[in-house]
Parts: structure tokens; C-alpha cells; sequence
């Protein structure tokens, strides 16, 4: 198994922020700035890095055409990187196992493993779902960091 916690660390010094990287058609890298956190996989239980990624964005047309995708983190002059697939959950990816129910719970959990609090939950229920959020998982393929 991969070890996901130097990048868990380093994510949580600034607030889940995080460079993610996905492959455009023509093989350049699309980078964009994004909360990700450590959590478990609401379906397999294994260890990924979450993101909600807003309906419509290239970002999640990238991934459904190539899952590939790297997302650092960094804190200082320290950072991590995670290599791996991800795995899409939304109103546009449906998956099988994940009802409309179980996706909006799943939406706060990626929001809170990036460091994310509420104080008006039903709010961000709706705008979830106003916004086709979808949650981006992604497995670890590879895990490194610059040396401490």
C-alpha cells in the first residue's frame, strides 16, 4: 500500500490547498489550484486523495477521457506528490453503488479531509447539488516528496 501521510501533512499546513494536474487531449498538463485531503475510498475503505471538482469543468472531462492525474502538495520550501487514477462519483458519473444520498454525504467528507468546516451544512448541501459537484478520488500510484 501506498503511504499517503507526508502529503496529508503537508495538505493540512495550508488548508488542503494543492496544485492538480490532469492530461488535455493533445498530452499537455492542465494545472489548476484545489482542496484536496486524505481519506478512505467510500467503497473499496483503501487510503486516496479527494477533491470536489464543480460539474462542467474541464478538468473532469480531462480525467474521463485519461484518469491520470498528479496533485502536490507543499508547505514552505517541503512538498509531496501523489501519482495516480481517479476515479469520478457525480451526478454526470454515477456510480452504482453511491445513490444521491450517499453522494452528498461523501461531498462533506472530501470537503472536511481537506480541512473544510460548515456552519450551515444544508447550504452547502444545495449548492452541491446546484453546482453538479463531483467528488474525484484518486488512488495513489506513486507517492514522493523532496528530502526533509
Amino acid at each position: 500500500m501506498t503511504d499517503l501521510s507526508s502529503f496529508a501533512e503537508l495538505a493540512a499546513v495550508d488548508h488542503g490547498l494543492c496544485v492538480f494536474t490532469t492530461l488535455r487531449g493533445d498530452g499537455s498538463v492542465q494545472a489548476s489550484v484545489v482542496n484536496a485531503g486524505v481519506m478512505q475510498h467510500p467503497l473499496t475503505d483503501l487510503p486516496v486523495v479527494g477533491l470536489v471538482a464543480v460539474g462542467g469543468a474541464r478538468k473532469l472531462r480531462h480525467l474521463r477521457a485519461d484518469p491520470r492525474t498528479t496533485v502536490v502538495a507543499r508547505a514552505g520550501w517541503q512538498w509531496a506528490a501523489v501519482e495516480g487514477s481517479a476515479q469520478l462519483i457525480g451526478p454526470d458519473d454515477p456510480h452504482p453503488d453511491v445513490d444521491d444520498e450517499r453522494l452528498r454525504v461523501l461531498l462533506r467528507e472530501i470537503f472536511t479531509a481537506a480541512g473544510g468546516t460548515h456552519d450551515d451544512w444544508d447550504t452547502y448541501d444545495r449548492v452541491m447539488r446546484e453546482e453538479r459537484r463531483t467528488a474525484v478520488l484518486i488512488s495513489p500510484i506513486r507517492v514522493y516528496s523532496n528530502p526533509t
